[in-house]
């Protein structure tokens, strides 16, 4: 994924853990050169010879018997592998989430097997990118009530986690005072025995697609274990266990606890140091559905690409099919718009919002101004005491100004503090290791542009403070005008209750969804913005120790993720027998739309976030688990959405696992899905358009529901019938939401609002987007 801000997570969440590790990237550049005619003729026949992974898609003929075994069922797959090979080609065998393997092929070979009986479709491997002490306070999750309660803390409630893998001996994942898992559960555990227990259930790891990639060998063994970091965060962040004294170089003390406090984790890790193979993905999630996890919850993310060639949208597809609910990370491009991963309206899509937490570090310049930004590293320094200040892009080298290595040799900061910029692709903490080596005692790092007021609170490795675009100018201002410039760096701790918050991230992606743009993208924000979460190896700089377990602050989508992930489970505890949809219909319409200050919640920008950066809006958990009525639908109520996208009967086979002839399907438009969202388009001649829903009654029997709809002035909305009048639980009824135009509107436009069904006690909130086309 990439964002213009470095470790928040630049191309990836785990640059962030990179930059944490102060651990390089290495990038592959790809180097062309002139060949001869003799030469390239040589290199097409290499090509024919060329093994690559393949994910392939079958589909048993209807004439023939279902398969008693799964052996049986890898069997079959391996007649389509050049014989003699089978064992050796075969990456992965999917029986669950998709019908099909992962396997090395040449092209030939490939060819050979899609005229073989059974087979669907091919799609080339692909790499996808890996994208808390206070946040369960901050979402009101509290021992007096509430969605804690109401859920036993996720009691029962399996959640698999794909990641980097896990650090099993961490208090966050200890068994104490839980109970076993559910008699379900299939899973196994690939660390010793003792390292698994009642709250870390099971690990798995599945890289034989990424050992391909790299010429290791399908056969190559992996461990579960975390070398990077950011599984360990996301798993203690969904439903690690209480830990006192919680704290990051002394900051942001107090108890962590996950979200889904006595729900049960497994580990499947799917990702390597830097990226993650789309048929070790495929096969992480097959595994876990058919261990028994009832959540998954993936901080992972790709380019959009249609459904069909989305291996995490064709994973999730058979997930919910079989009832289980998948949590996924928006990416971390924005604020870029069309910047989005996880599109698919099967999947929970995550956006990142802020906290009212700083861990504050406050820039006072000689004139006496005093700028907060934020820095997890808080040394002790005299508040009195001066250093020269000066900027890193006066050094006279080519975009000096983003301190990467080498751009201060030959420029004097020794014993000054040194302002540096966001961007150029180096890593926050980079910049400060960059200024420490130069000999600058310090570093005020200004936010790029794009990131108005996003501004994180990292572990750097000498003081330094991250401050926002806004507050960065009036430094600049202040090196411009004086002859002396000086400044210091106060560190003032933990700060609680910032405003304004929560408020959309600038890294956050964002919408309209490019593979479909009928369907409103992000779904939900949660916290994403500093995060306190379990850690396996200590942070900062190596002089410092941080005695008991170790802990990490970071950022990123990635974040936000598990957040949403352990709610789903709290939800799925509270009540059972609820869909995936039914879930994921009950988080966005009981959503939050303005902050603890009661204003519009804003973006970087602190203008209000539109539905593209917000979704329906912030996660409110305790209104989630009582949400009145739901948007629900099956997995078969995604057919005709899927033919309507104008995809191929092969195409929505390969989603469906399962024979599809559109053309004998209704068809429907991406608006006409029952999804709790609205989102229309018209174009400049059309006067009206109307969208159909069904919403199911799972509060008391006997209700009233009245609508309000809320739209622009220059659009009127109108909804058929009016009130809803419920007699029974479970009993469904139907609606028009008619929308047409009052005012001209200019092509390109786009125009939001939002319908509402309130009762006395609930108000069932769906965003509406109205946008105009020629």
């Amino acid at each position: 994924m990439h964002t213009h801000i470095p470790l928040i997570i630049t191309t990836s969440s785990l640059r962030i853990i990179m930059e944490t590790l102060a651990t390089p990237i290495f990038l592959l550049l790809l180097l062309s050169s002139s060949y001869s005619l003799r030469a390239a003729d040589a290199a097409a026949d290499d090509d024919r010879d060329r093994l690559a992974t393949y994910i392939v898609h079958v589909q048993p003929p209807k004439s023939a018997p279902a398969f008693a075994t799964v052996d049986e069922q890898k069997s079959w797959y391996k007649s389509f592998l050049p014989s003699g090979s089978a064992d050796d080609r075969l990456v992965h065998a999917y029986t669950t989430v998709v019908t099909g393997f992962a396997a090395r092929l040449s092209p030939k070979e490939l060819d050979d097997a899609s005229k073989m009986p059974g087979f669907v479709a091919a799609y080339p491997d692909q790499l996808y990118s890996l994208q808390t002490t206070h946040t369960p306070d901050f979402l009101g999750l509290t021992l007096a009530g509430g969605v804690w309660n109401v859920s036993d803390f996720g009691k029962g409630i399996i959640i698999g986690v794909l990641d980097t893998g896990v650090f099993p001996d961490h208090p966050s994942f200890s068994g104490d005072a839980m109970p076993p898992p559910p008699a379900k559960w299939k899973g196994r555990c690939e660390f010793n025995a003792s390292q698994c227990n009642n709250k870390l259930i099971g690990a798995r790891a599945f890289l034989s697609g990424a050992n391909a990639m790299k010429g290791a060998g399908v056969g190559s063994s992996a461990s579960p274990i975390d070398e990077v970091g950011h599984g360990t965060h996301t798993t203690s962040t969904t439903a690690g266990a209480g830990v006192p004294g919680a704290q990051v170089l002394g900051n942001a003390k107090g108890y962590a606890v996950g979200m889904a406090p006595l729900a049960h984790v497994a580990m499947y890790r799917v990702c390597g140091l830097e990226d993650c193979a789309s048929s070790d993905l495929l096969a992480g999630m097959d595994a876990a559905v058919a261990d028994g996890a009832d959540v998954l919850s993936l901080s992972i993310g790709g380019p959009s690409v249609p459904f069909y060639d989305d291996s995490i949208a064709l994973g999730a597809f058979g997930a919910i099919e079989k009832g289980v609910f998948v949590s996924c990370a928006a990416g971390n491009g924005g604020p870029d718009p069309s910047s989005l991963s996880n599109e698919a309206p099967w999947i929970l899509t995550v956006a990142a919002s802020t906290m009212d937490r700083s861990i504050r570090a406050t820039v006072r310049l000689g004139n006496g101004l005093e700028l907060d930004g934020e820095s997890t590293f808080q040394p002790q320094m005299s508040a009195t005491t001066f250093y020269p200040l000066v900027y890193a892009g006066d050094s006279g080298k080519p975009s000096a100004e983003f301190c990467y290595n080498g751009s201060l040799d030959g420029f004097d900061v020794r014993g000054k503090i040194v302002l540096c910029e966001v961007g150029d692709g180096v890593a926050r903490i980079v910049k400060g290791a960059v200024v420490q080596s130069a000999g600058g005692v310090g570093m005020v790092l200004m936010n790029a542009p794009p990131y108005g007021y996003t501004t994180l609170a990292d572990a750097h490795v000498l003081p330094a403070s991250h401050i926002s675009y806004a507050d960065g100018l009036s430094v600049q201002s202040y090196l411009n005008k004086s002859s002396s410039p000086v400044a210091a760096i106060i560190f003032k701790g933990t700060v609680l209750g910032t405003s304004p918050a929560p408020a959309i991230a600038g890294f956050s992606s964002r919408g309209p969804s490019l593979a479909s743009p009928g369907i409103l993208k992000p779904d939900i924000a949660g916290p994403g913005v500093s995060v306190l979460a379990a850690w396996p190896f200590p942070v900062g700089p190596p002089t410092v120790t941080s005695p008991g377990p170790q802990f990490n602050i970071i950022s990123g989508t990635s974040m936000a993720t598990p957040h949403l992930s352990g709610i789903a489970a709290l939800i799925k505890s509270a009540h059972p027998d609820w869909s995936p949809a039914a879930i994921k219909s009950a988080i966005m319409t009981s959503a939050d739309v303005v902050d603890r200050s009661g204003n519009m919640i804003v973006n970087e920008q602190h203008v209000s976030a539109d539905f593209f950066a917000i979704g329906a809006g912030h996660v409110n958990p305790n209104k989630a688990s009582d949400p009145g009525l739901v948007y629900d639908l099956s997995a078969d109520d995604y057919i005709p959405y899927l033919c309507g996208l104008g995809y191929t009967s092969g195409q929505v086979t390969v989603i469906a696992r399962r024979t599809i002839d559109c053309s004998s399907v209704k068809s429907i438009a991406e608006s006409q899905l029952n999804y709790p969202s609205i989102t229309v388009s018209l174009t400049l001649t059309s006067s009206s358009i109307a969208v159909r829903r069904t919403v199911r009654n799972v509060g008391e029997a006997a209700s009233v529901y009245a609508a309000e709809v809320d739209l622009s002035d220059r659009l009127r909305g109108m909804v058929v019938p009016s009130k809803l009048y419920f007699t029974e639980v479970n009993e469904e009824k139907s609606f028009l939401v008619i929308i047409s135009k009052r005012a001209n509107i200019n092509s390109g436009e786009v125009l939001q609002g939002c319908l509402k069904w309130v009762s006395e006690t609930r108000v069932v909130r769906s965003p509406i987007s109205v946008s105009f086309m020629d």
